[in-house]
Formats: C-alpha cells, structure tokens, sequence
C-alpha cells in the first residue's frame, strides 16, 4: 500500500519541476512586453478579472508586419496560414476584344449597290439551279429524313429569292426618288426622303398596276383571299358536340 503514495509523490515533485522550468524557461524580453501591458491595463479591469477568478489579461492585437524579400532576386514569402484563392491570375494575357463590322468604322461602310452587283450572280444562276437539282433529288429519294432535309433547303432558297427580289424593287423605288428629288433641289425646293411604310406602299401599287397589265390580279387577289381565309380559320373555334 506503500507504493502507490510514493509514485504520487514522485510524479508531483516531477510537474513541481516542469512547471519551474517553464517558468525559467520564459525570456526576458517577453517579461518586459508583459509588463508594458500591464501598465496600460486599468486597475477596474484587473479588479474584474481576479473576481471572476479568469486571472486573464487581454492583449493588444499586433500589428501585421509588412512581408519584405529579403532580397530583390528573390520571391516575395506568402504566409501558410492564409488560404490560397482558388482562382489566381499568374499571367495575365491580353483580352480579346470582338469588333462588330457593322459599327465600326474601321471597317468602312457598306455599299448595298455594289454588294448587290458583285452578288448578283448568287441570285440569278446557283439558287435557281440548286432549287431545280433539289426538286429532282426529291422525286427519286424515299428516305423521310433526306426529304426532310431537301425540303428545308428549298423553302430556304425561296425566302432568299422572294426577299431579292423585294430588295430589288425597294431599291429601284428609292433611287427614281432620290432622282426626282435632286432636280426638285435644284429649282430650290426643299427635299422629301421617302419613309420605309411609304416604300412598302409604292412597291405595292407598282405590283398592282404590273399584274394589271398581265391580266393575272383576279388570280392573285383569289389566291391572297383563300390564304387569309385560312388564317382566320384557325382562330374559329370548332362546334360542341351537343349543337
């Protein structure tokens, strides 16, 4: 029974002798910063620590010290225990700028005239002989998918070949405009420029007068009748049963 008394006894005299070895093993430079912040430490304060038995000082926060290299060669040290941000410009490439040609005037301005005559031939001989190869292509092919296809391709080629050819007729209305109004300025008048609604207007009298001519406007106006027609028939609403 003897035993145990003795090995607590030798293991307080051991922590006895670890905690004055702590103790000594405190710097003296660290001993002068305590007490400097003691010093600043208000006698209420140390009155309320020591009454609520925390015995605790609070320190001031030291200031961040400012990471210099040690040498101009050398990379600046980054602290460990700050996180790394996940992302992280390393070399900064020069950014991509788009340019829109059609606001740039770097790239000059269009001329629609010109653009048309170049083009011209677009309009004139490969759409129509490509709609002609697509028809043939359609007869002899089975495959729902491939006509399918074809079929969109020609729809494509005629709205390009109808919006030509409206393009043609609005330019031809503007430019006689334009004429007239030139001679108009020289006698002094002043000049009227033609809106887009009163383009659309002329091209559509000119049309009229040109299918007038050809006797074809009872057909047109028949074939325009029945389309509307059925346009307005999908807004009809069906018949109940029960009537």
């Amino acid at each position: 029974m003897k035993k145990p008394s003795t090995e607590l006894a030798s293991s307080s005299r051991i922590q006895f002798k670890e905690s004055n070895e702590d103790c000594s093993s405190i710097p003296s430079e660290d001993e002068e910063e305590i007490e400097n912040e003691l010093a600043d430490v208000t006698f209420e304060e140390l009155q309320k620590a020591r009454s609520n038995g925390s015995h605790l000082v609070f320190q001031k926060p030291k200031e961040e010290k400012m990471s210099r290299r040690a040498n101009k060669n050398r990379p600046m040290e980054a602290s460990s225990k700050k996180p790394v941000p996940t992302f992280r410009d390393i070399v900064q490439a020069p950014k991509k700028v788009a340019r829109d040609p059609r606001f740039e005037s770097l790239c000059g301005t269009l001329d629609t005239e010109g653009f048309r005559k170049r083009y011209n031939f677009l309009f004139e001989n490969e759409l129509p002989a490509e709609k002609e190869a697509l028809h043939k292509k359609l007869k002899k092919c089975k495959d729902p998918k491939i006509i399918n296809e074809v079929e969109e391709r020609i729809s494509w080629i005629d709205k390009q070949l109808k919006s030509d050819t409206t393009k043609r007729a609005d330019a031809d209305i503007l430019a006689k405009h334009k004429k007239k109004e030139r001679e108009a300025a020289k006698q002094g008048k002043r000049p009227f420029y033609m809106k887009k609604s009163e383009i659309r207007e002329q091209r559509l009298i000119e049309k009229y007068k040109e299918l007038k001519a050809s006797g074809k406007l009872e057909k047109f106006i028949e074939k325009k009748r029945r389309k509307n027609a059925a346009k307005d028939h999908k807004f009809m609403p069906y018949r109940r049963p029960g009537e």
